[in-house]
C-alpha cells in the first residue's frame, strides 16, 4: 500500500471510529487527523475536502466487502425462501461487526439517528440494485402482508439487524460478554423471519384502512 493510500485509510478508520462515538457535529476534521496520527492539521481537508465527502469515503471503504459477501452467499445458497434471503442479506452485516476494530455498524446507526438519509441515498447504484432485488424477492414471499405494511416490515427488519449487529459490535469493542456468533446469528434470523411473516392483526388492518399511507423501501446499508 502506498503512503498516500495508507494515510487515507488511516483517516477513514479514524473518522469511522470518532463519528460512531461522538456524532458528526461532535468531531472536527482536525480531531480526525490527530486520531489518524497525522501531524498536518489540514491533512483530512486536503484528502477529502469536507465531512460529507469523508462520510461517503467510509461507505466506499466498507460497502464493497459487505455487498461482495452478499453476492457470494446468493450464488452459494440460491435463495428461494424467506429464511435464506434474510440470511444472505443480514449475515454480512453481522460478520462486519465481528471484524477487529470495526465501528461501522455504530457509524451507520449514528447516521440514521441524525436523520442523514441523504448519505444513504448517495450509495452507488451497483449496491442499490442488490438491495432492491432483496426487497422485491422478500416482498414476493409475503403476499399475505398488505402494502404499505410489507415494505415497512422489510425496512424495519433490516434496521433491527443493523441494531443487533451494532450492539454486538459495541460489546466486542468494550470486551463485554456476547453469545457465540453462530448462536447469535441463528436466533436473530429466526426473530427477523418471524417478524416479517407474522400475520396482520384485525386491529392493524382496521387502522391501515382508516389511514392511507405510502411506504417505499429505504436502504440503510
Amino acid at each position: 500500500m502506498s503512503t498516500l493510500a495508507s494515510t487515507k485509510a488511516q483517516i477513514v478508520a479514524a473518522a469511522e471510529r470518532l463519528f460512531a462515538q461522538h456524532g458528526i457535529e461532535g468531531v472536527s476534521l482536525r480531531q480526525i487527523g490527530a486520531e489518524a496520527g497525522n501531524g498536518n492539521k489540514s491533512a483530512v481537508q486536503y484528502h477529502f475536502g469536507t465531512k460529507d465527502r469523508l462520510l461517503q469515503a467510509i461507505f466506499e471503504h466498507r460497502l464493497p466487502g459487505i455487498y461482495g459477501r452478499r453476492r457470494i452467499l446468493i450464488a452459494q445458497y440460491r435463495p428461494d425462501d424467506l429464511q435464506t434471503w434474510v440470511k444472505c442479506y443480514v449475515l454480512p452485516i453481522l460478520e462486519q461487526g465481528e471484524q477487529e476494530g470495526s465501528h461501522y455498524l455504530a457509524f451507520v446507526n449514528m447516521l440514521r439517528h441524525h436523520g442523514r438519509r441523504d448519505v444513504f441515498e448517495r450509495v452507488p447504484e451497483e449496491f442499490l440494485a442488490l438491495t432492491r432485488e432483496f426487497s422485491e424477492r422478500v416482498a414476493a414471499l409475503l403476499p399475505h402482508i398488505p402494502e404499505p405494511l410489507r415494505a415497512h416490515r422489510i425496512s424495519q427488519a433490516v434496521v433491527f439487524g443493523i441494531d443487533a449487529a451494532s450492539h454486538r459490535e459495541h460489546a466486542n469493542v468494550n470486551g463485554n460478554p456476547v453469545l457465540p456468533f453462530a448462536v447469535h446469528v441463528a436466533d436473530l434470523l429466526d426473530g427477523l423471519v418471524g417478524f416479517l411473516q407474522a400475520p396482520v392483526s384485525p386491529v392493524a388492518r382496521a387502522v391501515l384502512d382508516d389511514t392511507p399511507l405510502q411506504m417505499t423501501w429505504s436502504p440503510f446499508l
